[in-house]
């Protein structure tokens, strides 16, 4: 049976902001492409990968932080540690990437470097043939550090 590659299961053509893309316009595209995650890319022309802004980051690095997220761009909460695998790689290999690097949301790039996927822990809960998407939850969902104790 042919291993199963993060091709097979990615949603293709993502949308893309740049890095001077207004706060409200990528979470318009949340809405209007029924997601909670955008890449951030150099360029459209190249959409080579340099970030992604999901609704988390601006929830807590602008609105938490008493920003006025009207007044800013992609740059100003999107993650810089992109992590991007290419679009033949084993399934296997895609969810040890998300795992080691605790993310729920992968970009997918083709030979050129350019975003052409994404991958969730939903398109793996999906689409998986087999039971990696619980193996993935559980890793990603682990907290990264205790939380502060309450008064």
């Amino acid at each position: 049976m042919p291993t199963t590659e993060v091709k097979d299961i990615m949603t293709p053509n993502p949308a893309c902001c740049t890095p001077g893309t207004g706060l409200r316009q990528v979470a318009e595209m949340f809405v209007e492409h029924d997601c909670g995650a955008i890449p951030v890319v150099a360029d459209l022309a190249s959409r080579r990968p340099i970030g992604i802004v999901t609704d988390r980051d601006i929830a807590c690095r602008a609105i938490a932080a008493g920003k006025n997220a009207l007044e800013l761009e992609a740059r100003d909460c999107m993650s810089s540690n992109c992590i991007a695998v290419p679009l033949d790689t084993p399934l296997d290999a895609r969810c040890e990437v998300m795992e080691k690097n605790q993310v729920r949301r992968i970009v997918v790039v083709d030979g050129s470097g350019a975003c052409c996927g994404m991958v969730s822990q939903a398109d793996l809960a999906l689409k998986a043939k087999d039971k990696k998407a619980v193996e993935v939850l559980k890793h990603v969902s682990r907290p990264r550090t205790a939380a502060p104790a309450r008064a």
